[in-house]
């Protein structure tokens, strides 16, 4: 725990670091597989500094290394790599330190680490971990395999003192198993697999309508004006258009794709990890590299190919652990472009292509949580029904169409022929279209051909997508035939009633109005001072340019969050706050100190919240809050609903959702507290009220044309809200 504080300035561990550790320390060898973001490194580069001899870092890429071994030496840590872009005077004097035993950890790439010379000089040294990061590459069944990392396997023997613990995010049970079986880790010698949850609480996840992109992504640019992200096209003729659409508009931006050459593709990288380029626009070359923290935005102008794939990418925003925004800009268009992409001469392998492209498109269509969706996506059950950082979770469940009728007509399909037949072919019967294999079965004979004509095919498509995502059918694997499951009898005997979208472009067109905002904020007990925030991002600017580091290589953003709440001008509270060791404050302490005492100066700051340590620790025995009880207890302690939104830095109608599953969950406020908050004249709330009685409260679309369509849909939500807490009705389950 010493070392925890003074070298990496860190007050706790985070889920399954410390068990990693220990297990790493008493020379066991592991699998780790926790989300990006979610602390790998520290669970190698802790023992390194506590084992007496060398930790050998396998790594698959130049920038990660560089990224990593600049971060240690502004700890103060002893690292050093061995890669193709050193000039050859530093290759050898980082050679000549590694004999020397004046190196605790080595970065290096696999192919460099089985050349002979190299070997030999490990040799004579004493090497007690060899960590293996994104371990995914040595599995075939992995998305980015390397053939290179199948060669450590061969060299483990040359090491037999060294545990080897191997690390990645994106691991499915397959490709875990590849790499046990591959690395030759066995329980009989003490082997454990550590395998997090794939669930990046801080990413706040919208997927909207894509109409007029361009304008979409500057709307959505707007409001991350100072911010660092990564738009993804699919193609470099759209990467190299949309960057230059942005520049034009005054954007800091560049491109990034494979047909850059490598000096490009290395300045463009360099310039948006060290803070002097804001947005790279790119394909999905540009990523797996980057270990910057602060992306706070993930923008995806084109539709995944896969499920995996946008997991992976949107896994780049919010490795602080502060809130970052994902935003999908959806349209049916793009899916024929990407069938064709995904297309190739093997059947087999274009059918699994497919499905995965099926997949990414019913995620992108779904009406529940998009988070649980993701996990169950990947093996993992969710905690909860609702994460309140989707915009499913978010968006009120007024405007949903009943779609039982539709239902029941395409349930009834699939049964009546046979429970074989994939979603096409059960669309055109329902449309009754004369196709050779309509005939060549018959089923124009059915009684449910052609009763579906009043729907467009596209319609049909999109439901079928809902049924399938409701459990009423599932598919075959192979070929894609649909089968009723349990669920179907229900709605077949009219037990059960089926709700839900005709159209996407309405249900995305909603969702797109929630979730918005610039996803700075954390949960914090006191907001944090913008102006001298800012103040202290340009001082890590020029620190780092001065040190030829990354800005986040000084101090992350959560640090200086820190500094711009609390105001530390001791060398003792600074050395409390997050990210603060001893080195770091020695190095970097004076000049920020004097800057926070310049400031508090000037703007006649004396008092200064109470720290309550360890701030931002995150532990195993105690969960994160969600964010819907975070916001209810500080309404419910006087705060408004505008204070709060501009503290989580959120929409005000955001918060108003939170309030509602704050009351969905049983809790209590003042109704009076409530109704302050309202613009809607008193005479109109009583008229609004009214409309409730009338129409109820469960859609607001009835009480909006009763009034008129003059009363926002922001107020009625408000008025909705009082009107369940000044007739005590139980709150209507989501």
């Amino acid at each position: 725990m010493e070392l925890l504080k003074t070298i990496f300035g860190y007050d706790d561990f985070r889920p399954l670091q410390k068990q990693i550790i220990d297990h790493i320390l008493a020379k066991k060898d592991t699998l780790v597989v926790l989300p990006t973001g979610g602390g790998k490194s520290l669970c190698f580069q802790l023992p390194a500094l506590m084992f007496d001899g060398l930790t050998i870092v396998v790594s698959p890429l130049i920038s990660l290394m560089k990224d990593q071994v600049d971060q240690l030496q502004e700890m103060g840590v002893s690292a050093v790599c061995l890669n193709s872009s050193l000039p050859a005077d530093q290759y050898r004097h980082h050679m000549s330190l590694i004999r020397q035993n004046q190196v605790k950890l080595l970065y290096i790439a696999p192919e460099s680490l089985v050349r002979p010379q190299i070997l030999e000089m490990l040799g004579a040294v004493t090497v007690d971990c060899l960590a293996i990061d994104e371990a995914h590459c040595i599995s075939a069944w992995g998305h980015d395999f390397r053939p290179e990392y199948r060669l450590l396997a061969q060299i483990r023997p040359r090491f037999p003192e060294a545990v080897c613990a191997a690390f990645t995010a994106t691991a499915t049970p397959a490709v875990q198993k590849d790499i046990q079986a591959s690395l030759g880790f066995s329980a009989d010698t003490g082997f454990k697999p550590f395998i997090g949850s794939f669930d990046r609480e801080n990413l706040r996840i919208r997927v909207i309508f894509k109409d007029n992109p361009l304008q979409q992504t500057l709307g959505f640019l707007e409001a991350h004006k100072q911010d660092s992200g990564i738009i993804y096209c699919l193609s470099r003729k759209q990467v190299d258009a949309l960057a230059d659409q942005l520049a034009v508009q005054g954007f800091l931006v560049r491109p990034y794709h494979a047909g850059l050459d490598d000096t490009k593709r290395n300045r463009f990288q360099t310039e948006f990890i060290r803070d002097d380029v804001r947005i790279i626009v790119a394909t999905i070359a540009f990523g797996m590299g980057i270990d910057k923290p602060n992306v706070r935005f993930v923008l995806h102008y084109d539709l995944p190919k896969s499920v995996e794939n946008y997991y992976q990418e949107i896994g780049r925003a919010g490795r602080d652990g502060l809130d970052a925004e994902c935003l999908l800009l959806f349209s049916h268009a793009d899916i024929p472009r990407l069938k064709s992409l995904v297309t190739g001469p093997d059947e087999q392998q274009n059918r699994a292509a497919w499905f995965h492209l099926e997949d990414m498109v019913r995620f992108a269509e779904a009406q529940d949580c998009r988070k649980k969706r993701l996990l169950a996506y990947f093996g993992e059950t969710a905690a909860t029904d609702d994460c309140g950082m989707c915009d499913n979770c978010l968006a009120p469940a007024d405007q949903v169409q009943d779609l039982t009728i539709e239902a029941q007509k395409f349930l009834s399909c699939v049964k009546r022929t046979g429970e074989r037949f994939g979603a096409g072919h059960i669309i055109d019967v329902l449309r009754g279209a004369e196709t050779k294999k309509i005939f060549q079965f018959r089923h124009h004979l059915l009684s449910t051909y052609g009763i579906g004509k009043e729907v467009s095919k596209k319609q049909w498509f999109y439901l079928s997508r809902q049924f399938q995502s409701k459990g009423f059918v599932q598919r075959e694997d192979n070929y894609g035939g649909l089968t009723l499951t349990p669920e179907a009898w229900g709605v077949l005997k009219k037990e059960t009633r089926v709700s839900g979208w005709l159209d996407p472009r309405h249900r995305l067109s909603q969702s797109s109005e929630a979730a918005t905002g610039t996803g700075h904020a954390e949960s914090t007990p006191h907001p944090h001072h913008p102006d001298l925030f800012e103040l202290l991002r340009q001082k890590r600017k020029e620190l780092a340019d001065e040190a030829g580091v990354p800005p986040y290589a000084v101090f992350p953003d959560k640090t200086l969050m820190e500094l711009a709440t609390f105001f530390p001008r001791t060398e003792t509270d600074f050395l409390n706050t997050f990210g603060v060791g001893k080195t770091k404050l020695e190095k970097y302490g004076p000049d920020f100190m004097a800057l926070i005492a310049e400031f508090c100066t000037t703007h006649a700051i004396s008092d200064v919240p109470e720290r309550k340590p360890p701030a931002f620790a995150v532990t195993e025995s105690i969960p994160k809050e969600k964010r819907h009880v975070q916001v209810g207890r500080l309404y419910h302690d006087g705060m408004s609903v505008k204070d709060i939104a501009e503290q989580f830095h959120v929409k005000q109608i955001t918060i108003i959702h939170h309030l509602f599953r704050y009351f969905q969950d049983g809790n209590r406020i003042q109704a009076g507290h409530v109704i302050d908050e309202c613009p809607v004249p008193p005479d109109a709330q009583e008229k609004v009220r009214q409309a409730f009685d009338t129409h109820g409260y469960q859609f607001l679309k009835p009480v909006f044309e009763a009034m008129d369509r003059e009363i926002p849909y922001d107020d009625l939500h408000l008025m909705r809200l009082y009107y369940l807490y000044v007739n005590e009705i139980a709150p209507p389950s989501k």
